[in-house]
């Protein structure tokens, strides 16, 4: 948790003013058994009205400016806390937009979720705690304990007996409940997964009537998550009834033993009844330690998580400031000998690729399932970094890019269409912000979005649901392509983004990208042979390898793989045998 102390910084006044008043609360506690004894000792037993009035006058007083120092702990408190949680959260989300794919990969949308918010809350809490009662509890136990002795030596023995008891007590319920709070953090990770994959797939799990299986396996994790915490619960459960069986017998004691001294003259009553309040204090101090101990527990694992976050460099590091100048003449994309393996494979997922792509060439990707289609364009804008081998864009390394630069000069249609909250125009402007609306009709219009879009109520101004629920598969991947258009990159990559398309739209969309696109490199990954038969160069892909690089023509005849793949979707008329 030290380590995470940086976001405190902005808060010092809070943490240091803070405890000062939870203290200045703690002496006037510590003093009122003391006044509660002189108003017994004195006012009662000389039956002294204005006595008593006047030190029930001072407890009220010091209960008063104890309530006015304890809130304004709080104050201080909540003011660290939620600035503290603001401050690690925002630094947080930062550092995992700055993971590459690879990172996002290793720990999980789900886990990475939960760490920005359960795991801060809990870290919020903590320090919270740490303001408010961290030196007050402590100062309370040990300061009635000094009161008590100042009181009387030998009646304080039963304090000096039952505190061991108590923090014997604390010390084996801790330590057995403990271990169960760091598990507990993992099984949460679990039911968000769950709960997430559920929402997202609803329509697939409906489709396959799965919705009872998936009932199942959410009640399976949060039944091992209610699991463990009932036997955390149950081992913490014992806490109060053992403790406070504790202090009972040890204020029975004290009254007892209590009751002789009073006869021998060496204690008032009131000193007895402020014994009895200084051994609750002790007690109630006590509990509180064992309550921070389970709070700084469970806000270490917490920590632990998010400091692991904080700890895990990208691996790909956008290190270079200055733009990258273009070599003149050199080809717009250049594989020199790629290989690349994912972090925790053995095996590579592309070995040995090398071949270029001419300014202004349609290329089309094509292979079967796994072939690592996608993985192939997701190493020309840096999403992963090459294992072997370099990519060259306009002759430079794509390491050698600022990323902005490099990005920029790529629109990148991913596989699976998300679109974000908003209005269609505020998408549109991902790219671009400034873009015009002619340019944004333009972009639409090449990407067969416009005339669907224009049939909406409120056109360009619609409302965009989440990850565009309110659009068919189809429109949601016109648009995205619309999207990488407005940013007029001079590279465009259509990642099979136009699966859900009928065939028509399909060929339209292509002779529009061609004719309105002069000039901008465009790769189209597909699974359809009719989507990349036209390309000037066409790259076959198998088992991470190149299995065949030409025209439709030149690979009927030379590359088994391309061959099979066409007749399996064409008849042998249809692709041109």
């Amino acid at each position: 948790m030290f380590k995470l102390t940086r976001f405190l910084r902005a808060y010092k006044k809070q943490v240091i003013l803070g405890p000062i008043f939870k203290l200045t609360e703690a002496i006037f506690e510590l003093i009122v058994p003391l006044v509660m004894a002189n108003i017994i000792d004195v006012g009662i037993k000389n039956n002294d009205t204005g006595y008593v009035l006047r030190m029930g006058g001072l407890m009220v007083l010091l209960g008063a400016v104890g309530l006015g120092c304890a809130l304004t702990c709080q104050y201080f408190a909540s003011i660290a806390s939620q600035g503290f949680g603001t401050a690690v959260r925002n630094a947080l989300f930062r550092q995992m937009n700055r993971f590459s794919h690879t990172e996002i990969d290793r720990f999980g949308t789900p886990s990475l979720i939960t760490r920005l918010t359960n795991d801060v809350n809990q870290l919020q809490y903590a320090v919270a705690m740490l303001i408010r009662l961290v030196v007050r509890a402590p100062f309370l136990a040990i300061g009635a304990m000094v009161m008590a002795l100042s009181l009387d030596l030998q009646l304080s023995i039963v304090l000096l007996i039952a505190m061991p008891l108590i923090v014997l007590v604390l010390y084996l319920v801790m330590t057995r409940s403990i271990p169960f709070y760091r598990v507990i953090q993992k099984k949460l990770d679990r039911i968000s997964l769950v709960t997430r994959e559920n929402l997202s797939g609803a329509r697939v799990i409906r489709a396959f009537s799965k919705q009872k299986q998936e009932r199942g396996r959410f009640a399976e994790a949060t039944e091992d998550l209610a699991r463990t915490s009932i036997r955390v619960g149950k081992i913490s459960a014992l806490l109060n009834p053992v403790t406070y069986v504790i202090m009972n017998l040890g204020i029975a004691a004290i009254i007892w033993f209590g009751g002789y001294r009073v006869e021998e003259g060496a204690l008032t009553q009131g000193e007895i009844i402020a014994f009895v309040n200084y051994m609750t204090q002790i007690l109630l101090a006590l509990v509180v330690v064992a309550n921070l101990v389970v709070t700084f527990t469970k806000a270490a694992a917490s920590a632990g998580r998010v400091n692991e976050v904080f700890e895990t460099e990208p691996s790909v590091q956008d290190t270079v400031e200055c733009e990258a100048q273009a070599v003149p003449g050199a080809p717009k994309i250049d594989f020199q000998d790629v290989t690349f393996r994912y972090q925790s494979a053995e095996e590579a997922e592309l070995a040995n690729l090398s071949f270029t792509v001419e300014a202004g060439q349609t290329v089309g990707i094509i292979g079967g399932t796994g072939a690592g289609k996608s993985t192939l364009v997701n190493l020309i804008p840096r999403f992963y970094d090459v294992s072997e081998g370099r990519i060259l864009v306009d002759g430079v390394d794509v390491r050698k890019y600022p990323l902005r630069q490099l990005r920029t000069k790529i629109g990148m249609v991913p596989q699976r269409a998300v679109l974000f909250t908003g209005t269609i125009e505020k998408n549109m402007r991902w790219a671009k912000r400034d873009a015009s609306e002619k340019e944004i009709r333009r972009a639409l219009s090449i990407a067969q979005a416009a005339e669907f879009v224009d049939k909406l109520p409120d056109g360009l101004q619609t409302q965009v649901e989440q990850e565009g629920k309110n659009f068919s598969g189809g429109q949601r991947q016109r648009l995205t392509i619309a999207r990488a258009l407005v940013g007029n990159p001079e590279i465009l990559v259509l990642d099979d983004s136009s699966s859900a398309l009928d065939f028509a739209t399909d060929a339209s969309l292509r002779r529009a990208i061609q004719k309105e696109t002069k000039g901008m490199t465009v790769l189209i990954v597909s699974q359809r042979a009719s989507t990349i038969r036209h390309a000037d160069q066409i790259l076959v892909l198998d088992d991470g390898r190149l299995a065949g690089i030409g025209r439709h023509e030149e690979l009927m005849e030379t590359c088994e793989v391309y061959r099979e793949i066409c007749l399996s979707q064409l008849s042998e008329e249809e692709a041109g045998r």
